[in-house]
């Protein structure tokens, strides 16, 4: 059975899309079979592998809706180890095609329980909302991974989405824990970022994650070329950042078996 891993924050420009891509291609290259769910219309992981999102006909928009089987929106990725789930602008128009749908908000779950026999973690790349598509992604995961940059405001909107978590494990999905929080966008010379640092982890001690990932050019770079960083330059500091967090995801969870 798998570890399901939403990557959620409703604030936008936090580096989401960038630990849910480099987050999903380390723990792959530490061996380990991976699906990466692109659950945001933007389509920002599928592009980050070098997919066209117009070009993209099964998609989990489709799988919601149930005009495809799940295992049909399944597509490869350059890394042996791990597949994707694509997404495109249609993804929109599902939330609200959804509200007319029996238990609306377990869609995710049921697309992924064959799903779970079959990968070692799955993650889910959310949407910068709180909407229907990132509950049912809450509901369906195991746990929640929060990226936090180390910027002005960092923590603003977190009571919102904490109070969102903790409003599911009441009534939708009682085994929801937080896999942790993880800071992004550091930048060591600067008083703000280690005051933000600082202030997170006064706020949620051991829930968060001893890797750091640190502004790195190269992060930025990668998209644009279609690649995970770890395939853009596997030597830059942003490659190493996040197969430290993927060796912390991995070591995490084996201690709670």
């Amino acid at each position: 059975m798998s570890k399901v891993i939403a990557i959620a924050n409703q604030k936008g420009g936090v580096g989401k899309t960038t630990t849910a891509v480099n987050l999903a291609t380390s723990l792959a290259v530490l061996e380990k079979k991976v699906l990466l769910i692109d659950a945001d219309p933007q389509g920002n992981a599928t592009s980050s592998f070098g997919y066209d999102v117009k070009e993209q006909e099964k998609t989990i928009y489709e799988a919601l809706l149930s005009e495809l089987p799940f295992k049909e929106c399944i597509i490869p990725t350059e890394i042996d180890n791990l597949k994707l789930v694509p997404s495109n602008i249609d993804l929109v128009g599902a939330e609200i095609e959804m509200l007319e749908l029996p238990k609306r908000e377990f869609i995710i779950r049921r697309m992924l329980e064959e799903a779970r026999e079959k990968y070692d973690y799955i993650l889910i790349d959310c949407s910068p909302s709180l909407g229907l598509i990132t509950v049912n992604s809450l509901v369906g995961a195991d746990s929640v991974l929060i990226p936090v940059q180390c910027q002005y405001l960092a923590l603003e909107g977190l009571g919102k989405l904490l109070n969102t978590v903790k409003l599911i494990q009441a009534r939708l999905n009682k085994h929801l824990t937080i896999e942790g929080f993880l800071l992004t966008m550091y930048d060591s010379r600067t008083r703000l970022s280690n005051q933000v640092v600082a202030e997170v982890r006064k706020h949620f001690s051991k829930m968060v994650f001893k890797t750091i990932i640190q502004n790195n050019t190269k992060l930025g770079e990668a998209p644009s070329y279609g690649k995970p960083v770890i395939l853009y330059d596997v030597e830059c500091r942003g490659s190493k950042n996040y197969l430290s967090l993927a060796e912390e995801v991995v070591h995490n969870n084996e201690i709670k078996k």
